[in-house]
């Protein structure tokens, strides 16, 4: 079983679902990657089952992804979008994974929300997310030392820190060994995990991407590969890089991974993790 833990799927902007305010320019791909179009690439290469993460530009809007899960639920699950910035939205924490095919939240403070997981907007939101055991996906570039506090503060709140916990642009883009060196010891947190996702992104030579390994590496040793997850996020690279070789890097190209270990890492902890049957 082969799981991705992070896809951005799409459908295209209406009157009705209208975008955020730039949103055009923010999109990963000048088309929009609908899950009709994405079950294909599924197929090809190799990949059985794709957590859809809703991305920003549509707004906090799950539709397509709800949609998606609906028609194919053997295939997608959701770590939905919520707008964590309106305490008044907390009706809405306790039938979260009602939804089908609902499985959590994905929180990603980019942006113009940078600084609402260090300025106190979201203080309402861990404890009402751990009380309904709704496990989140975390990308806070900018302020990584917050998801150590908010792991130490709610150990009972599943977290998966998203792309190693590595910045995706600006000044700490390229510092990937300072920042593995703050993501692993949160590993001593159980109720954390990691995914292995966007290394493309992250490396400076082509693929198979040698130099990323030792941060691989790194990362396994801390987490275990039951707490490690293997993830695209393939818009990011804005369809220059085949899905295929996501696949085959970890499976063919890991030479320090063992059957066991990739079998955890390519999908049964993330199933497992999330709850998804």
């Amino acid at each position: 079983m082969i799981v991705d833990s992070q896809i951005h799927l799409w459908a295209p902007e209406t009157p009705e679902r209208p975008w955020i305010p730039g949103g055009q320019q923010r999109a990963h791909l000048s088309e929009p990657l609908t899950y009709e179009k994405f079950v294909p690439m599924m197929d090809q290469a190799g990949v059985d089952r794709a957590i859809i993460v809703p991305p920003t530009w549509p707004g906090d809007n799950n539709d397509h992804a709800l949609d998606a899960a609906g028609r194919h639920p053997d295939r997608f699950a959701i770590m939905g979008r919520f707008p964590v910035e309106r305490s008044d939205m907390a009706r809405l924490v306790p039938g979260w994974k009602s939804q089908k095919g609902m499985l959590g939240i994905r929180v990603a403070f980019n942006h113009e929300k940078a600084r609402w997981i260090v300025d106190g907007t979201t203080d309402w939101f861990w404890p009402a997310a751990q009380e309904h055991d709704i496990p989140l996906m975390i990308f806070a570039p900018d302020s990584p030392e917050a998801i150590g506090q908010i792991a130490q503060r709610y150990p009972n709140l599943r977290l998966i820190i998203d792309h190693m916990g590595l910045a995706t642009r600006g000044p700490e883009h390229k510092r990937i060994r300072e920042r593995v060196a703050l993501i692993a010891p949160y590993a001593k947190f159980p109720n954390v995990a990691v995914k292995l996702s966007a290394i493309p992104g992250f490396s400076d030579e082509p693929y198979p991407y040698r130099d990323m390994t030792e941060h691989l590496q790194t990362l396994l040793a801390a987490f275990g590969p039951r707490r490690c997850f293997w993830g695209s996020d393939l818009t990011h690279q804005r369809g220059k890089v085949p899905y295929r070789q996501y696949v085959t890097h970890f499976t063919e190209e890991l030479d320090f991974l063992s059957d066991a270990d990739r079998r955890w890492i390519m999908g049964d902890a993330l199933l497992d993790f999330l709850g998804w049957k």
